[in-house]
């Protein structure tokens, strides 16, 4: 399919490979998007700017980039800030079009339904589109597609009036008079107010006046303006619908209002209040919020998950419901606003009409002109594939998130000798598309079925959320290739009962499983394993997780993550294993308990385990800990020694009569060297890295921690 993405350069338009429809979602053929004039040309506008004032304009990336930089070097941050640039970004954030496929559980829609969609993760200028059920509304017959495609617009306006609470009778302003102001201008109307405006533009004031505002406030006079026709009184309420990064525009929406009066902040504009401004008046100030309640929570917007109508009346889906049914009755017309349509093949004078600085239309639509008869492509060809040379194993990634972006893709790229980066499958086809365009991949798709059935796939690497790696494990093991997921293997026994039973079943050739278990592969680790291998007694481990603070809502903490002990601690469970050599027979584990519900049941804990040969091993895991404090360290008591790790940078040895350095280093947690071990056990048939009962001990012991926390008693 194509679909438009924002680059440096401009507009452009990719072939990527269709969206898969997931649980709870719709599959839609699109008909026509709506382009915001104002938000879009920012965005193209921001998208040139070199990488220098980008970085500048966001100071927590600049942090982040530097922590990046710090821990993995400057070229290796740069490489990854240009690639993110080169591969663009989607944009589009409203649209319609005509549902063709239906998701597990979505029983409100049925295929060849007239629908509306929003949101910025999902409602894409793209020929199809995957779009949540609650960002999904159904279109009257008499609503063309072209109108509808407004429906994200539409709703952010309607927000803004409703956190207004207009009256009858009511003098409201609304300053910025683009689509948002003329929708805003027209729901007043509906409201029985008295609607004034403002706007650089005149054409837009015009536009405005035709649709029903009662008067115009000119930029040179407004004060005397709105004193002239409330009688001195002053607005009873103002709505900023224009963007703008100074704060001129809500200090004189504060001089223009009355005694007690409201001004809700609707376009992104700067906040420099002054406190005298509002304070003499007692003003209300308000922020609205996008589309309505609802937005940016994912347990609403992706696991359609609604809010009570009693409680919440008007959610964003209702407010998009409801726009939509203010378009059949007529009481918001578009027909008075100017509009232009471009097609695909349009892209460059797309472009040129949208960072035009004058004379551009109120709004922008793009038409789709895709065949409805048409087949669906969910596996794009890549043109720029490199050719894999004799004995390399072909890599299949599902899922190519951020840590596979960041740490996996480029380890495989420095072991060019060993893999090769042969296909990728992502949820969204451009994601999956560029992934596959920056590593040379032969192709991209949104099917597993098409990576399953590929014979030349040596390895497939899973790196989805932890809910979906037990399930995929079992598919492609059950279709006979290697797999390597990302920890955990499984989020609860019911799931890793049914990887083991694949290995169990003799009728089925499963390949080798890895979990990426990384801890024990890291250089520290190796050079202490040459001592714990020629003990005499038992360990004594200590290891503390100054994880840091994740907020109770994080996705970690729900069914899609698992929970923190099951989502990470694994990882140090494995290690112990890796350095005790030894079986667990006693599990316990405490933890801090929490009357604020700030903090879960996973976030603070200690975990420690006995082995079969004595030994004891103590996990403390926190979030109560400082970002600036190192994140992991250990110390290791055996023998009349004492080993400390510091972060995969150092490991010292204490004996009574010395303290010595052993490894002082970057930090290293050995993802290179657990990649490099495991393509030497695919290509030649060696030993697993990490055996099966290693990789499910681990695994079970997490469950088990997990049970003592949350019920006091192992399951």
């Amino acid at each position: 399919m194509k679909q438009v993405i924002s680059k440096p350069a401009g507009l452009t338009v990719s072939h990527v490979a269709t969206p898969n429809v997931q649980h709870g979602t719709v599959l839609l053929r699109v008909a026509c998007s709506a382009v915001s004039v104002g938000t879009e040309s920012v965005g193209l506008k921001q998208q040139a700017d070199p990488l220098w004032l980008r970085a500048l304009k966001d100071p927590k990336k600049i942090v982040k980039a530097a922590r990046m930089a710090s821990e993995k070097g400057v070229q290796y941050t740069r490489d990854v800030a240009l690639g993110t640039m080169e591969s663009g970004s989607v944009t589009g954030y409203s649209l319609a079009g005509t549902v063709i496929e239906l998701g597990p559980g979505v029983d409100n829609f049925s295929i060849g339904d007239r629908v509306a969609c929003a949101g910025a993760q999902a409602a894409h200028h793209a020929e199809y589109v995957c779009v949540p059920v609650n960002l999904t509304a159904p279109v009257p017959d008499i609503v063309s597609f072209e109108d509808a495609s407004t429906v994200a617009l539409g709703a952010i306006a309607l927000q803004g009036v409703r956190r207004t609470v207009p009256s009858l009778g009511e003098t409201i302003i609304v300053i910025g008079l683009g689509f948002l102001g003329q929708l805003t201008v027209q729901m007043l109307k509906a409201n029985g107010c008295r609607v004034l405006g403002s706007d650089l533009d005149p054409s837009r004031v015009e536009a405005a006046l035709n649709i029903g505002m009662d008067a115009a406030l000119s930029e040179q006079d407004i004060d005397s303006g709105v004193k002239h026709i409330t009688g001195g009184v002053g607005a009873d309420a103002v709505i900023i619908t224009a963007a703008s990064a100074s704060s001129t525009l809500i200090s004189s929406a504060f001089k223009m209002c009355r005694q007690k009066a409201r001004v809700v902040i609707v376009g992104d504009i700067g906040m420099d209040i002054d406190r005298s401004d509002i304070y003499a008046k007692e003003l209300d100030v308000k922020i609205s919020t996008s589309y309505g309640p609802g937005r940016y929570d994912r347990s609403y917007e992706e696991m359609g998950h609604d809010y009570p109508l009693a409680y919440v009346r008007w959610t964003e889906n209702r407010n998009m419901r409801y726009y939509l049914e203010m378009l059949a009755a007529g009481t918001i017309d578009l027909n008075e606003l100017s509009r232009e349509v471009f097609t695909l093949d349009q892209m460059s004078a797309l472009q040129s009409t949208l960072v035009a600085s004058d004379n551009r239309p109120l709004s922008i639509l793009i038409k789709y002109l895709n065949d409805s008869s048409s087949r669906l492509i969910r596996k794009v060809e890549n043109i720029h594939a490199i050719n894999k040379a004799s004995g390399i194993i072909n890599v299949g990634i599902i899922g190519a998130g951020g840590f596979v972006q960041g740490t996996h893709l480029p380890n495989f790229r420095r072991l060019d000798d060993v893999f090769q980066c042969y296909a990728v499958m992502g949820r969204k086809g451009h994601s999956a598309k560029s992934i596959a365009d920056m590593h040379g991949a032969a192709y991209s798709t949104t099917s597993l079925n098409e990576m399953l059935s590929d014979k030349k796939i040596d390895l497939m690497l899973i790196g989805t959320r932890h809910d979906t790696h037990a399930g995929l494990v079992c598919e492609v093991l059950r279709a006979g290739q290697n797999v390597f997921v990302e920890k955990p293997l499984a989020i609860d026994n019911s799931e890793l009962n049914e990887i083991t039973a694949i290995y169990d079943d003799g009728t089925l050739s499963p390949g080798l499983l890895m979990t990426g278990f990384n801890r024990r592969f890291a250089p520290c680790i190796a050079e202490l394993q040459k001592y714990t291998c020629l003990r005499n007694g038992p360990l004594m481990v200590t290891y503390r997780m100054n994880a840091g603070f994740l907020p109770a809502d994080h996705w970690v903490h729900g069914s899609e993550g698992g929970g923190r002990n099951i989502g990470e601690a694994c990882h140090i469970y494995d290690l112990f294993n890796a350095l005790t050599v030894s079986e667990v027979t006693d599990v316990q584990a405490i933890g801090v308990g929490n009357v604020t519900g700030q903090y879960l049941a996973s976030d603070n804990f200690t975990a420690t385990f006995r082995y079969a040969d004595g030994s004891v091993a103590t996990l403390i895991y926190t979030s109560f800990g400082a970002a600036t404090h190192p994140k992991e360290s250990m110390d290791v008591y055996f023998d009349g020694q004492v080993f400390s790790m510091h972060d995969y940078q150092s490991l010292t040895c204490a004996d009574d009569d010395s303290v010595k350095t052993l490894i002082s280093s970057d930090t290293d947690k050995g993802h290179f060297n657990m990649l490099r071990s495991l393509g030497s056990a695919i290509q030649t048939g060696a030993v697993w890295p990490i055996s099966l009962a290693e990789q499910i001990s681990a695994t079970q012991m997490s469950f088990d921690v997990e049970s003592i926390l949350r019920t006091g008693s192992m399951r």
